[in-house]
């Protein structure tokens, strides 16, 4: 990523001088680790589950049907409504949190919003570490879930308003990079931990995420709130300082103006959340609310909450399918990466629709395979069979990784007005984290009675979402934030039609 000078040019003619500054980076990497906690939560979960040490001490009923060869199919062992409700309770407290994260990310900043997060995560950790019965186990997930829905809110947010606009969606892809990474660093830590003999090793794994809540609480105090929210919020002079500071030159006034005019004009809105609704409004509220589903639909947290179980699912044995997991999150990782170049240069569009036809490839031929050979009683997958499966599954993951995972955060984050901003993150993370709690819960549930129509089940929403994408999604790259509505929304062949009426 070079540094230097560049501009990004207004609707009044003016252009915005911004220099790529070290405390832009510094403070975007900072607050991306938000992230990282996600990440961990995701990915730890799926591996301690799959512990016999861990089951046999919250869900004996589970244990038995896994330790016990002949109880029940390879489908439906891990069938059961608590072992889903571990995984998920963490998202639907995510869900409720974000409403109030929402009050806080405008009254209070996204700086102190982030720290909050930081300190829900801090104690939701002690508990899991410490977790003596299931109830102790699912107060700390919900805690955890606190720390997610406020830190989902804040850092996409943090973001894309201190990021210059030509590399916003490099900086935003941060977060998703942290996740990814989080998650790689959960499934190695599962490795690792479910080879420690005294059954205490998933405390271990549930306790290491206080890396990740350390890592994010230190950022918070650390970095500077962006202009947009110090302007919001009254102080001008501190949010002039604050964007010549992260903008690296003196010649801030023609972005500082378009600043002030956009929070006066957000202060008119006294009812942000019914201010939504107003048909002006409602293309990016739809998009927003669209692909939150279609992120959750593609599948992706169904082989990530439960890869371990999965593979183990399809005959792999406990250290084989732990390594796969390994594999995926690193592919997983790698991909990002490629995301966070391609993003801003070959734009939202194409990724989206690249990935579209590959993880729905990836999926047809997963499906095929376990239809083949895994049934209810067998296990054994076969050596090539079960490097195909894993092929497979890397390929879907990888193709998620550069578009749906990041892009889905990306382009709501970038597209609502300064006015509905705080209120439209608020119903993109209550929408997310609402199917993500669907999906967390009925995943295991639905390997049981579908099977491998499972894979078919999302893939046929894969060709639904890129269907979406290639006739009402719009072109966000490099586009400032505050003139998404002359530049991307009038211009749309479809959505044209409600930037007509002020209502």
């Amino acid at each position: 990523m070079p540094a230097g000078g560049f501009s990004a040019p207004a609707t009044t003619g003016i252009e915005f001088e911004a220099r790529i500054t070290p405390i832009v980076i510094i403070s975007c990497t900072m607050a991306a680790t938000g992230g990282l906690m996600f990440g961990y939560d995701v990915g730890v979960s799926g591996g301690v589950t799959s512990m016999p040490d861990f089951l046999k001490k919250f869900f004996p009923v589970v244990y038995r049907r896994t330790s016990e060869p002949g109880i029940d199919s390879n489908y439906c062992k891990y069938d059961n409504q608590g072992l889903q409700l571990f995984t998920s309770s963490l998202y639907l407290a995510g869900l409720t949190a974000t409403f109030f994260a929402s009050y806080t990310t405008r009254r209070l900043g996204r700086k102190l919003t982030m720290l909050i997060a930081g300190n829900f995560f801090i104690v939701g950790v002690a508990f899991n570490a410490a977790a003596k019965n299931l109830a102790m186990l699912i107060i700390g997930r919900i805690l955890l879930g606190c720390g997610v829905g406020f830190a989902n809110q804040a850092v996409p947010l943090f973001l894309s308003e201190i990021a210059p606009t030509r590399i916003r969606g490099e900086l935003n892809i941060l977060f998703q990079l942290n996740v990814t990474i989080g998650i790689l660093f959960a499934n190695l830590v599962n490795y690792g931990t479910a080879k420690i003999k005294g059954g205490w090793g998933w405390r271990l794994s549930l306790g290491l995420a206080g890396i990740p809540a350390f890592l994010l609480t230190l950022g918070a105090l650390l970095v500077v709130d962006t202009p947009n929210s110090l302007i919001e919020r009254g102080r001008l002079e501190e949010g002039k300082a604050v964007l010549r500071k992260i903008r690296g030159t003196e010649k801030v006034e023609p972005e500082f103006q378009e600043l002030v005019e956009a929070s006066r004009v957000a202060k008119q809105v006294k009812h942000p959340f019914r201010n939504l609704l107003k048909r002006r409004n409602r293309p990016q509220l739809l998009i927003a609310i669209a692909l939150q589903i279609f992120q959750q639909f593609t599948g992706i947290n169904a082989i990530m909450f439960y890869a371990p179980v999965l593979f183990n699912t399809v005959g792999f044995h406990s250290d084989a399918s732990l390594y796969s997991a390994v594999i995926t999150g690193a592919v997983n990782v790698a991909s990002t990466v490629v995301s966070i170049y391609s993003v801003d240069k070959v734009g939202r569009r194409v990724l989206l629709l690249e990935a579209g036809v590959q993880m729905f490839f990836s999926q047809v031929v997963i499906a095929v395979l376990l239809g083949i050979k895994v049934t209810d009683h067998s296990d054994n997958l076969g050596k090539g069979y079960a490097i195909l499966v894993v092929v497979m599954v890397s390929t879907f993951v990888s193709s998620f990784a550069w578009s749906w995972g990041p892009l889905g955060w990306l382009i709501p984050s970038e597209t609502f007005p300064l006015e509905t901003r705080s209120a439209g993150q608020s119903v993109t993370v209550c929408v997310n984290l609402l199917f993500t709690f669907v999906i967390a819960q009925a995943f295991l549930s639905m390997l049981c009675h579908m099977k491998y129509a499972i894979f078919a089940f999302f893939s046929g929403w894969v060709l639904i979402m890129s269907f979406f994408v290639l006739f009402l999604l719009p072109e966000t790259k490099n586009i400032p934030i505050e003139e998404m509505t002359e530049r991307v929304w009038k211009q749309h062949w479809f959505w044209k039609r409600f930037m007509d009426d002020d209502g």
